[in-house]
């Protein structure tokens, strides 16, 4: 198995040393990469620090003001110079229907954009896109009907939401190629405040979630988002973890 992990699970390190922070989750036997950002680095730099470690990047958390008509040209050429065929948007502000009517407008016309250059667009979810907005609408069922974009969906938060994020994985299937495997104590009521852990260290049906991911030919990235003792150390608890079930 290949495992690839979010770099913002190692956000103490990444601010501060990007390149060696790849470096790490390298040595650990990650072999693909989902940045949060780069810190000022060329897109240059960036794949030539992939390319040193044997990494490829399998996406990036890019919010939704880089796809807008003045930054898409330059998210684009940066996500060719990297080789990442990934955008994800982690999250957005859809509290309200027009606040989600102006974000669908917006992805519906960039997604073919970003295709005609080989680029897919997804959408990370927490857990609030599976409960009620101010308006009573349920985020996510929203953007399945209402647009075509991939999903890239985070387990942890699905569950922590009162889904079975196995069967979430089965029912979208179609649209996820890849998923953040995270560990952690679910909130005492739906959406509410969760206690992040690293793999094996919570309570969310994680194994179950490899298992289906795997059989359903997704791409499995470790998120760990606690920095316990810190991010690096965090890291190889998890990719320990996912060794250790295989």
């Amino acid at each position: 198995m290949e495992y690839g992990i979010q770099m913002y699970s190692l956000r103490d390190a990444t601010e501060k040393d990007l390149k060696g922070a790849l470096a790490a989750v390298a040595q650990m036997g990650y072999k693909h990469v989902e940045f949060a950002g780069f810190f000022g680095h060329s897109a240059g730099d960036v794949k030539s620090w992939l390319d040193e470690f044997g990494l490829r990047c399998s996406g990036t958390h890019t919010g939704a003001a880089a796809l807008t008509e003045e930054n898409l040209a330059d998210t684009i050429a940066y996500h060719k110079t990297i080789g990442c065929s990934r955008l994800i948007i982690p999250g957005h502000d859809l509290s309200t229907a027009a606040k989600l009517d102006e974000f669908i407008e917006l992805v519906n016309k960039v997604q073919p954009v970003l295709a005609a250059e080989g680029i897919a667009l997804g959408y990370h979810n927490h857990s609030h896109e599976f409960v009620p907005n101010l308006d009573g609408q349920i985020i996510h069922t929203e953007l399945e009907n209402r647009t075509a974009m991939q999903f890239q969906i985070d387990t942890f938060w699905a569950w922590n939401a009162g889904l079975d994020p196995v069967a979430t994985l089965e029912r979208l299937a179609h649209r996820v190629p890849v998923i953040h495997i995270k560990d952690g104590i679910a909130a005492a009521e739906p959406a509410g405040h969760a206690e992040g852990k690293p793999l094996g260290a919570g309570a969310a049906p994680i194994a179950a979630v490899r298992a289906k991911a795997i059989e359903l030919g997704m791409e499995l990235v470790v998120e760990s988002e606690t920095l316990t003792p810190d991010g690096p150390t965090e890291a190889k608890i998890c990719i320990d973890w996912l060794k250790s079930v295989e």
